[in-house]
């Protein structure tokens, strides 16, 4: 049986705005290109423009051999995974076109792989190609030398950074693009235990905010009102972060949603110690833990990689209920800087090298396709006089 690879990319300037998608057949025993195509397709969305290039490359392949295998190569995790039937279809506007790409070929003789945007270079040229055309495009054509296609895509690539720059502007509100799920997360207030450094985790210890954590919450609250774009807060169920949380939602007039899943790492037998108590008493365990994600506190307290299991459950749930929404995490250090390092794809050893003040503000925004876009760390401006 004759294998194909169909790599396929689409785009919208706007989402929507301005579209296209491009597509790419190979023959997969020797990597010759046997089809490009591409085409503008007015005003849709970034989403509906991924599903149409789909759709040309598996009709493309199907005109050349309809008795064949493909193998599908793209850079949209969400077309991917809703076609590989991991991820269900609830936009009214891609079902459709899911149907119609799912009956192309008969089942089975599909597969899907998502790959990053860098090897999709060709895919993205010619939908590039398509928007910047205006209109309708020739549907099959030889590829371009290699030189000129590099260029190209290097040409594109720049673009993209300056893009990406101009998206990454001041303010929370969802973004244009992928209308994503945004998170600002703010640490609570401080403690009685927090300028003593002491380990305050899930494991025991519950202290309330201090005078002066009470003052940074209502900073936080004045600041978060400025800006106008929280739509719902969330909060770890602990006493200092509900405290905190009110004090905000007092202000913007917002109910307090508790999230078990925000809680503080348990830190075990080392909670209300600091950090030098920790190293006398426990300095092996301690050594270990500091080297190894999987290593728990003394006493049975929670690790690293499994405080990361948590998050990550937590941030899939949250970024599927609030999907363009704008929401207020109110929680503590371990589950901010793990939100941050898995937004990076960071190592656990990053967890280290960031700073996280009382009351500050930090935010990551969570696209349809899988990416995330950190977009502050840290801010504690709203905190000077």
């Amino acid at each position: 049986m004759r294998e194909f690879i169909v790599e396929a990319d689409g785009g919208s300037r706007g989402n929507p705005g301005p579209a296209g998608y491009g597509c790419v057949v190979l023959d997969a025993a020797t990597g010759e290109t046997l089809v490009e195509t591409y085409e503008y397709l007015g005003v849709v969305t970034n989403n509906v423009a991924e599903y149409r290039g789909l759709l040309a490359g598996l009709r493309a392949a199907h005109d050349l051999d309809p008795s064949a295998s493909v193998h599908v190569r793209m850079d949209s995790k969400l077309v991917v995974e809703q076609m590989s039937g991991r991820w269900k279809i609830k936009h009214p506007d891609l079902k459709p076109l899911a149907l119609e790409a799912g009956r192309v070929f008969p089942p089975g003789r599909v597969t899907y792989e998502w790959i990053p945007r860098e090897q999709n270079k060709r895919a993205d040229r010619l939908a590039n190609e398509a928007m910047d055309s205006g209109g309708s495009a020739s549907s099959v054509r030889q590829p371009a030398p290699a030189a000129e296609a590099d260029a190209v895509a290097d040409a594109k690539a720049e673009a993209d950074v300056r893009a990406a720059k101009a998206v990454a502007a001041p303010g929370w509100a969802p973004a244009d693009m992928g209308a994503p799920a945004t998170f600002v997360l703010l640490r609570h207030g401080e403690t009685p235990l927090t300028p003593q450094k002491r380990f305050s985790g899930s494991g025991g210890t519950d202290p309330a905010l201090s005078e002066i954590g009470r003052e940074q919450a209502e900073r936080a609250a004045e600041a978060l009102a400025g800006r106008g774009t929280i739509q719902h807060i969330l909060a770890s169920p602990l006493t200092r972060t509900r405290q905190t949380a009110a004090a905000v939602a007092e202000r913007l007039g917002i109910e307090v949603t508790v999230e078990d899943g925000l809680i503080e790492t348990d830190f075990g037998a080392w909670e209300g110690l600091t950090f030098a108590e920790v190293r006398e008493r426990y300095p092996d365990d301690l050594n270990t833990w500091l080297s190894d994600p999987e290593a728990e506190p003394t006493g049975g307290g929670e690790s690293f990689a499994a405080t990361a299991t948590r998050i990550a459950a937590t941030r899939d749930k949250l970024v599927a209920a609030y999907a363009g929404r704008t929401v207020l995490l109110v929680t503590h250090v371990t589950p901010i800087k793990t939100f941050v390092r898995l937004a990076l794809g960071a190592p656990p050893e990053s967890l280290f090298r960031m700073e996280l003040s009382a009351a500050s503000l930090s935010a990551v925004a969570y696209y349809a396709d899988g990416n995330a876009s950190v977009r502050l760390l840290n801010d504690t401006s709203h905190l000077r006089p």
